[in-house]
């Protein structure tokens, strides 16, 4: 299923709703905003488990559940993607790519793409070229190995990297920011735009929980210092099934 677009309404509500991120710096091969505050941006994954208008991001956080890594036997083919779920002839990188287009680009034979225009919230930068851009998995795919996927089969593993039926999965960014961030989690990396630290925490918390993945000690300690700021911060989402 194509990915409902949501790039435009997110950014709006995350100038009005980004405050409390924005008044304390956080500096921080794998390849959306989704705003901050009390408000899912439109096309956001619906509902929290709990039922309520989800979680405060603090809360959120201590949802995931505490466990070691396991990264032995990790492969990157072990994730099969890209791949094109409902054979329409637009693999899951294109998907996103016509997605979180703010000038939507023209589609040609096999679903190639010409023009078009995207922020990458990561670094707040804009693009003109959909070459430059990567698509990041939101956890990357080592991370979510180490963190429970080890366990999974690979028809989970490959839907796991192909997400469309949530917002907060996959992400078009720069091929910089992508690639500076690699396999780290937050306590290890965070974007360099300031603008997007509540967000990024907001949409890797949602994802971890979606995926009931785990976070090791460090990475908890830091998911908890680094969303003291982000008090506006709520986070839903879906649990896969």
């Amino acid at each position: 299923m194509r990915r409902l677009g949501f790039l435009s309404a997110a950014l709006l509500l995350t100038a009005a709703t980004l405050t409390a991120c924005s008044a304390e710096s956080v500096e921080g091969d794998d390849s959306k905003p989704s705003a901050s505050g009390s408000t899912a941006p439109s096309g956001a994954p619906g509902g929290a488990p709990d039922g309520g208008g989800g979680l405060s991001l603090a809360d959120a956080v201590k949802k995931i559940p505490v466990a070691e890594e396991k990264r032995a036997g990790y492969e990157r083919d072990s994730f099969k993607h890209w791949i094109d779920e409902d054979d329409d002839g637009c693999p899951t990188r294109q998907e996103v790519l016509i997605a979180e287009a703010v000038t939507a680009p023209q589609e040609g034979a096999r679903c190639t793409l010409s023009g078009g225009g995207w922020l990458s919230y990561y670094d707040e930068v804009e693009v003109t070229d959909a070459k430059k851009l990567d698509i990041d998995h939101m956890v990357p795919l080592a991370e979510a190995w180490d963190s429970g996927a080890h366990d999974w089969t690979p028809e989970r593993r490959e839907a796991y990297a192909n997400d469309l039926d949530a917002e907060r999965s996959l992400v078009a960014v720069t091929a910089k920011t992508n690639r500076s961030k690699a396999d780290r989690d937050p306590a290890a990396w965070m974007p360099p735009a300031q603008s997007a630290a509540c967000t990024y925490l907001v949409d890797w918390t949602a994802t971890k929980l979606r995926w009931d993945l785990s976070a090791d000690e460090t990475e908890q300690a830091a998911l908890i210092e680094l969303a003291e700021p982000c008090t506006d911060s709520v986070v839903e989402y879906e649990p896969a099934s």
